[in-house]
């Protein structure tokens, strides 16, 4: 009889428990790298065979030689079979993992197309995908070509944050040289990008075998930057189905993630279409599960658990076996999340039947609402939005870490 595949799971941030318990439920053995802090949360115990801790989360060099000794004293007694980031922030560290020990998977040369905004962008463009102008900020000279010859404003980010850390927003060529003077010796972290407003769309999807096998395409009614930088409800919602954004960025999703040598896992990419000429820009893309619940959102409109068919993508591909989509159904709907003034605030006041899921988080607000009508979602989110804001909204200050 076979041993069972071995699985690895990199998770510095509580997340994952459904990738985790469907791996073990295929017969794997599942174990788990998360920060010594993250001890006590809810893991799914039951699916886990083993913790491993770090004390830190970074990627640093000194912390990446400490995982590689860890993890090589580990496989003197286990074989990896698979190593599984389960977030943006463990990217790196799992193909690091699977370079150094020759493990099957994506390697550090791909893995940048989906943690680097730079390398993103440059092979977004060299594959004729739509992109905003952009810049490198490594040379004096070509920052001062590109400030000279396209239009602002402008925003300065990270390379390698998720989601809106760090970003600067300036409408000057003296703003953002003094930008870039204060980041100083970490400059070369980051890159320059025209700022084009418009609204802003994200397609989460499964791969497998080099195919897009499933793509849902929402649109945020209140994009990352803005909740992130200003305070806000967040907010999104699924397209119009067989419509023109959903058609186009389908299409666009497939395309970035063939240009970027996606064989096979779940898929977070997102887009603008700008208001100025109505054409729809890659921004970026991850190869993981879009976060801020985006995955339940999913679920209850498609009936796809983006964690549990990630989990068989990659047992598929572990095993030799084959992987079968299951059909999606296509309901509309809407995500709305906020910082709640309450640790636990009382739902009793939503009562819709459309209202499918409410988060269960302390100092949070969450509703999912589901139907066949996308107009009727429109109107529960603005609905819910509105008194989320008058009753229950709380806001922190923009977070700097970058710059800081």
């Amino acid at each position: 009889m076979s041993k069972p595949f071995t699985f690895l799971c990199v998770a510095t941030f509580f997340k994952g428990a459904d990738f985790i318990r469907t791996a073990k439920m295929l017969g794997a053995n599942v174990l788990v790298i998360t920060k010594k802090s993250l001890e006590h949360e809810a893991w799914p115990r039951e699916s886990i065979d083993e913790f491993f801790y770090l004390e830190h989360d970074n990627n640093s060099p000194e912390n990446m030689d400490m995982l590689r000794e860890g993890l090589a004293y580990v496989m003197r007694s286990r074989k990896i079979d698979r190593v599984v980031s389960l977030d943006d922030f463990d990217v790196e560290k799992a193909a690091f993992l699977r370079e150094e020990f020759r493990i099957p998977g994506m390697g550090q040369t791909t893995a940048k197309y989906f943690r680097d905004k730079l390398a993103m962008r440059m092979r977004a463009q060299e594959a004729g995908i739509p992109v905003p102008a952009f810049s490198a900020v490594f040379n004096d000279e070509e920052v001062n070509h590109y400030l000279g010859t396209v239009p602002g404003p402008w925003v300065i980010k990270p390379r390698s944050e998720a989601s809106a850390i760090g970003i600067k927003k300036v409408h000057h060529a003296h703003d953002a040289w003094q930008v870039l003077h204060e980041i100083g010796s970490e400059r070369h972290l980051f890159l320059i990008e025209q700022f084009k407003p418009g609204d802003v769309y994200h397609a989460d999807a499964i791969s497998n075998e080099g195919q897009t096998l499933f793509c849902r395409v929402s649109r945020y009614l209140a994009p990352p930057l803005d909740v992130a930088q200003g305070g806000g409800v967040f907010r999104t919602h699924t397209v119009e189905f067989g419509g023109e954004e959903d058609k186009a960025l389908q299409q666009l999703t497939s395309q970035v993630m063939d240009a970027f040598g996606m064989r096979y896992s779940a898929s977070h990419t997102e887009f603008i279409r700008c208001h100025e000429d109505g054409k729809f820009y890659f921004l970026e893309t991850s190869c993981r599960v879009g976060g801020a619940h985006i995955s339940e959102m999913v679920e209850y409109s498609s009936g796809i658990n983006l964690w549990a068919e990630w989990a068989k993508v990659e047992y598929a591909q572990a095993s030799g076996g084959s992987y079968t989509m299951p059909t999606a159904k296509n309901l509309y709907a809407g995500l709305v999340v906020s910082l709640s003034r309450y640790t636990h605030p009382d739902y009793s006041s939503f009562q819709d039947a459309e209202l499918v899921w409410r988060l269960k988080k302390d100092q949070h607000i969450g509703l999912i609402i589901t139907s066949d009508r996308r107009e009727r979602v429109l109107e529960l989110l603005d609905n819910y939005t509105r008194r989320i804001f008058e009753e229950f909204h709380a806001s922190l200050p923009p977070k700097d870490k970058a710059l800081s």
